[in-house]
């Protein structure tokens, strides 16, 4: 199953995509509802959606710092409040939480964004210590600049020392790097494709 507002939804025999914004309760109950009527229960939940706002503080406006903890934030807390219990009771699962290397470096300009993925960081860790001896394992990914469209909007003249879009990471590195870790693979990533900043929790 996929979530995300932007989807149009389908069915298939192999996935199901829901419109759906995390921000708000009512979309995400009713998503999780539409999953248990249907008698499954998530093997594996990764909490993805993300905003991402470069401005310094002074510059930020109260609704930009509330859309920030809105998405990133909110949304993920909303996501595991209504998929968690059904794994809790089943005794197993994966929880993947998709942080950022702002949830653990201080970079300027990342006031809004960091302060929301600070906040993710320490919902997983909280996450992780209240499910020990549930049988349900945690991972949270905190990678560096991946090459997505939210930097096509990004002026890079005001905003000097930013990374260079080719010496990011691509979307499908990011993802098969998760995808190593849900399965227990350890498989090391050639010099030079994760940067040191980058962390991987797995519990």
């Amino acid at each position: 199953m996929r979530l995300a507002r932007s989807l149009k939804p389908k069915r298939t025999d192999r996935r199901t995509d829901i419109r759906c914004d995390v921000t708000r309760e009512k979309d995400v109950d009713k998503a999780a509802a539409t999953l248990a009527e249907s008698g499954v229960v998530p093997d594996i939940v990764v909490n993805n959606a993300g905003s991402f706002l470069l401005k310094p503080l002074v510059d930020t406006t109260p609704e930009e710092f509330r859309d920030q903890v809105a998405v990133n934030l909110t949304g993920a807390f909303l996501i595991l409040r209504a998929f968690l219990p059904a794994m809790k009771k089943r005794g197993t699962g994966h929880i993947v939480t998709i942080g950022s290397v702002a949830d653990h470096v201080a970079l300027p300009g990342n006031a809004a964004y960091a302060a929301s993925k600070y906040g993710v960081r320490g919902l997983h860790e909280v996450l992780t210590a209240e499910l020990e001896g549930t049988g349900i394992r945690t991972t949270l990914f905190s990678p560096g600049a991946t090459d997505t469209a939210i930097w096509d909007t990004i002026d890079r003249v005001a905003n000097p020392g930013l990374p260079e879009r080719s010496s990011m990471r691509s979307p499908r590195d990011v993802a098969s790097d998760v995808v190593m870790q849900i399965v227990g693979v350890r498989a090391p990533l050639p010099a030079g494709e994760r940067g040191p900043e980058e962390r991987v929790n797995v519990h």
